[in-house]
């Protein structure tokens, strides 16, 4: 039996109260700061935090010297990302789009936080004018008060997986940097080497793209490409190899939020938002893509309302590219480290959400009680 087990069968055998939201935490909402309390950057004598919605560092707001929240709480954004909630246990200064929770009654705030981030996609918000989360939408929340040894040994257990998701995102993120690092450091190695254009490198099959109107598409299993990826899967095929697609047009040529090159094998049918390339080796395709997606293509790309990179333009841009093995090479280092920090099936970001679906298997387990009639 363990140590959960036998705590709750000594302190709470025949189930828990459940007590509204409002009993146990006084629930206010984040005002304005005044203009001479607030600054855009730290300073020393601006040096406690402006809080307002968003997801982890994205919360802060600015810096202000003057605290409203003094002691250990939990924040849930009140608009945007609506339900986000965050453990703080430091001085801040919430504005209004936070919601704060500060403890009336003594209790494990960390088990209540695990408690709160369990609902935090469940709040029945109208989606009318600006949606926003109110006290009267929380207050009443019914939520399990076990004895407090019982809430603390939940949080310890909950706080173990936490931390070891913690861990791994920030390797992920070290290795992120890492992986940039080397890319930099290898194409930037490479800028001394003549540069070739990608017409007499690639063959450009552009002239086979046929687009089909959602309405018009057969479902099917075989996928559908444009500018940024998969749109759609659809029965037939008009290519049938491993490709490099460039996007042609759209918003993601100057935002860059998704990568504009990406390399396809197998049977796809493209339609005219993205260029279709064929190369002779795999090693050289690759490391197209891969200086693609590191390069800014501002100069290449016309358009400022329908950013556009068309053809003559894709074939304009300078490539530095080594001898073969030189290229194998540099595919080599940047594959591991895209397989690592990229990879959903095998890399870290594959074990960060193992190990977060695991943390809400035992934080579902955990929290679920029986209620103690009165």
């Amino acid at each position: 039996m363990s140590k959960l087990d036998e705590l709750i069968k000594e302190l709470c055998p025949n189930g828990v109260e459940h007590k509204p939201l409002d009993y146990a935490f006084d629930i206010l909402a984040g005002g304005d700061v005044p203009k001479e309390f607030f600054s855009e950057t730290r300073t020393n004598e601006f040096r406690i935090p402006i809080l307002s919605n968003g997801i982890e560092d994205k919360s802060l707001y600015g810096w202000t010297n003057k605290a409203k929240i003094e002691k250990p709480s939990i924040t849930i954004s009140a608009r945007g990302t609506i339900g986000w909630t965050s453990y703080r246990d430091y001085p801040f200064y919430p504005i209004v789009r936070l919601l704060v929770l500060t403890p009336k009654v003594k209790m494990s705030l960390k088990y209540v936080y695990h408690f709160m981030k369990s609902i935090e996609n469940d709040y029945n918000v109208p989606k009318v004018g600006i949606p926003q989360l109110t006290k009267p939408m929380i207050q009443h929340i019914q939520i399990p008060l076990p004895p407090l040894p019982v809430q603390e040994e939940i949080a310890r257990i909950l706080d173990n997986f936490t931390e070891l998701t913690a861990e791994l995102t920030a390797e992920l993120t070290a290795r992120k940097k890492q992986y940039e690092y080397y890319k930099n450091k290898l194409f930037s190695e490479a800028e001394g080497i003549q540069a070739v254009t990608l017409d007499t490198i690639a063959e450009n099959c552009d002239s086979q793209r046929k687009p089909v109107t959602s309405g018009s598409r057969e479902n099917g299993d075989i996928p559908y490409y444009g500018a940024s990826g998969i749109v759609d899967y659809v029965k037939d095929y008009i290519y049938d190899g491993d490709y490099l697609l460039i996007s042609e047009d759209g918003a993601n040529l100057i935002a860059r939020t998704t990568p504009i090159a990406f390399s396809v094998s197998g049977k796809i049918w493209v339609n005219n938002h993205a260029h279709v390339l064929r190369f002779d080796e795999y090693a050289t395709r690759r490391y197209v893509e891969m200086y693609l997606n590191s390069i800014d293509l501002t100069p290449y790309i016309t358009g400022a309302a329908q950013p556009k990179l068309n053809q003559k333009n894709l074939n304009d841009i300078k490539i530095p590219l080594p001898q073969l093995p030189e290229q194998q090479r540099i595919v080599d280092i940047l594959d591991r480290f895209d397989t690592l920090c990229n990879d959903i099936s095998t890399g870290l970001p594959a074990e960060i959400e193992a190990r977060q679906k695991q943390y809400e298997y035992y934080r579902e387990k955990l929290l679920t009680f029986k209620e103690k009639m009165s």
